[in-house]
């Protein structure tokens, strides 16, 4: 199952896609989550994706795409995978679609969570809170919510003329929203 899951900032893709993983048996690929290794780590890649983090802005594609190819690459995508944060933008759109051609893998699925901003802002605090995420201050998330409506919604349009995306309503609790992509995937 090859799945690309999008949705704002805190629309609960990272929750999804640990239930998607035990369902399907198939790695979750988070750009945010190789980035934020990345600056743990202090890589120097973790260095320059830590600065446009830490500006609520986007990583730049040429280094994103790298990354993403990279580790589509690996043994343990070769039966499928999940996206998740990438793409977020219709130019890495463009470069999935060719990388993806490149391997000889056709997605089985766009899901797309659908949550307000006034909810996002409301669960991002929340989990600032819990987990003392960097990326989740109140000055980032604003700007954050404000690149993703500018960048990453027009890739609503790109996927939905491809026949492959589905709308979730995001906004149900956990258990409904993973029924929902269920249903969705096995149509």
């Amino acid at each position: 199952m090859y799945i690309l899951l999008m949705g704002p900032p805190g629309a609960g893709k990272g929750t999804q896609a640990t239930r998607l993983i035990d369902k399907y048996g198939i790695p979750q690929i988070s750009t945010g989550d190789m980035f934020r290794a990345a600056v743990k780590e202090c890589t120097p890649l973790g260095l320059e994706a830590k600065k446009y983090m830490d500006a609520g802005q986007l990583v730049p594609d040429s280094v994103t795409v790298g990354i993403v190819r990279e580790r589509l690459a690996k043994d343990d995508c070769k039966n499928g995978f999940i996206l998740d944060g990438f793409p977020r933008t219709t130019a890495q759109a463009v470069s999935l679609d060719a990388i993806l051609k490149e391997m000889g893998i056709v997605l089985d699925a766009v899901v797309n969570l659908n949550v307000p901003n006034e909810e996002l802002v409301r669960r991002i605090s929340e989990r600032a809170r819990l987990e003392n995420r960097d990326d989740d201050k109140p000055e980032t998330v604003q700007k954050r919510l404000a690149v993703y409506d500018e960048s990453t919604k027009p890739l609503i349009d790109y996927y939905r003329n491809s026949g492959l995306y589905v709308e979730i309503n995001g906004l149900q609790d956990v258990d409904a929203v993973f029924t929902d992509i269920i249903k969705a995937l096995e149509k």
